[in-house]
C-alpha cells in the first residue's frame, strides 16, 4: 500500500509545481490561481472516487495511489493558508478573503459535483 500512495505522490507534487508555475506566469499573482487550481481540481477527484467507492468497489491500493498519493501531494491546504496571509500582509484583504472564500466555496461544490458525477456515472 505504501508503494502506491508513493508512486501517486511521485506524480501529484509535480503536476502541482509545474500547474502551479504555468497558471503563475499566465495569470500573474493577483490571486494565487496555480494554488486555487490545484485544490479545485483535487477536490472534485476526490469527490469522484468518494463517489465512485459508495456504488462499486474500489481497490484499497487505487484509492491509496489516487486519493492519498496523488491528490494528497497535488492539493495543499498549507499553501492555500500562507498564500492568504501573506495576501493580507501585503495590505490586499480583499483578496486574502476572495482567496479562501473560493477555494473553500467552489472546493466544496467541485466535491459534491464529483460525488454526484460518479453516482451517476
Amino acid at each position: 500500500m505504501w508503494l502506491a500512495v508513493a508512486v501517486g505522490a511521485a506524480v501529484g507534487a509535480p503536476c502541482r509545481y509545474l500547474l502551479d508555475t504555468w497558471l503563475t506566469s499566465r495569470f500573474g499573482r493577483w490571486l494565487p490561481w496555480g494554488t486555487v487550481t490545484v485544490n479545485l481540481i483535487g477536490s472534485a477527484l476526490l469527490g469522484m472516487l468518494a463517489g465512485t467507492a459508495l456504488v462499486r468497489p474500489v481497490n484499497a491500493a487505487v484509492s491509496a495511489l489516487l486519493g492519498v498519493g496523488f491528490c494528497g501531494a497535488f492539493t495543499t491546504a498549507s499553501t492555500l493558508a500562507w498564500e492568504t496571509v501573506a495576501l493580507a500582509e501585503d495590505g490586499w484583504p480583499a483578496r486574502a478573503v476572495a482567496n479562501l472564500a473560493l477555494s473553500l466555496v467552489a472546493g466544496l461544490g467541485l466535491s459534491a459535483a464529483g460525488f454526484a458525477l460518479a453516482l451517476v456515472w
